[in-house]
């Protein structure tokens, strides 16, 4: 195994930390990996080899600067093109906030935690189909628990890696997943339904029955539509496809009841949201929803203290 390194320059300003976190979502990840100063996680080249990324703030955040060290076999070019393909997704370094902070600046609600978050950028699960089954895993469960199911679906089907410091799975393909035993799935804690929706997904895909790039494509409505013709889908699962999929940052997915918990306590609200109460919530920064949904994220996790 080779070690290679090269630089990133976010636009600014950028804190890898807050953004690895909204990434990440819990501290019982272990595909999206953080120790307090670098993010790792396993990637897989197109013919099959898995490869590890570690990314580090070499930078200030109004000065950002990311060092990235690509461990595998034989690094080359193309895999150096994929890790910052994957990175820049994943961590959002190429979005600019311009609007999102001007606006935060006019707006007293908004402004203390837009000032405490600066620097997080909305970051993107790697792939369509990984975005699904997060969603899928996640359904009718606390995230901590969603979270975890995704774990054990990471380890047993992902392709491994030998790190320095353990080995770490890369998060399983659609073709790692399509013949997957539903007993097994059953075993590790999946409903039936579930782990029918997620191997029915990755066959789809597999097979090439389902091209979620066309879907991708789509405008909000239709693309909620054409999600939720897929078994398994509902609206709050197209939802969150469109926001942490596609980087539809406007989006505000309204029946994630923890998210509409955190709504409640920011604003104060005397009485519990609904999907229609919720949107009216945010109507005065309907723009931005997402961004909102992200930085309650953190907002929570600051109050949990897991993240300062």
């Amino acid at each position: 195994m080779k070690r290679v390194s090269l630089d990133l320059e976010p636009v600014p300003p950028f804190r890898l930390d807050l953004t690895a976190w909204v990434l990440r979502r819990r501290p019982d990840n272990l595909f999206d990996r953080w120790d307090g100063k670098a993010y790792r996680r396993i990637l897989v080249t197109d013919d099959g080899k898995p490869f590890e990324v570690t990314v580090t703030q070499i930078g200030t955040p109004t000065v950002p600067r990311l060092r990235v060290s690509i461990h595998g076999e034989k690094p080359n070019e193309k895999m150096k093109r994929q890790a910052v393909a994957a990175l820049e997704r994943l961590l959002g370094i190429n979005l600019r906030l311009d609007g999102f902070y001007r606006m935060a600046n006019r707006d007293e609600k908004l402004k203390p935690v837009a000032k405490q978050f600066r620097g997080f950028k909305p970051p993107r699960l790697h792939s369509y189909f990984e975005t699904l089954v997060n969603a899928i895993s996640c359904q009718q469960l606390t995230l901590t628990m969603g979270i975890r199911l995704v774990n054990s679906l990471v380890e047993r089907y992902g392709l491994a890696f030998q790190s320095d410091d353990g080995v770490f799975h890369a998060f399983p393909r659609p073709q790692d997943l399509a013949n997957a035993d539903l007993d097994e799935l059953r075993a590790m804690k999946f409903s039936y339904q579930k782990a029918r929706y997620i191997t029915g997904i990755a066959q789809s895909i597999a097979q090439g029955e389902l091209n979620l790039d066309v879907i991708a494509a789509l405008d909000d409505a239709d693309a909620i539509e054409r999600l939720c013709d897929l078994k398994g889908i509902g609206r709050w699962t197209a939802e969150y496809f469109l926001l942490r999929g596609l980087g539809r940052t406007h989006i505000f997915p309204a029946d994630d009841v923890g998210a509409r918990n955190h709504l409640e306590r920011w604003l104060g609200l005397p009485e519990k949201l609904n999907y229609e109460t919720t949107h009216q919530a945010i109507e005065p920064w309907k723009d931005y929803g997402g961004l909102i949904y992200f930085h309650l994220l953190l907002k929570s996790l600051s109050e949990k203290e897991i993240i300062v």
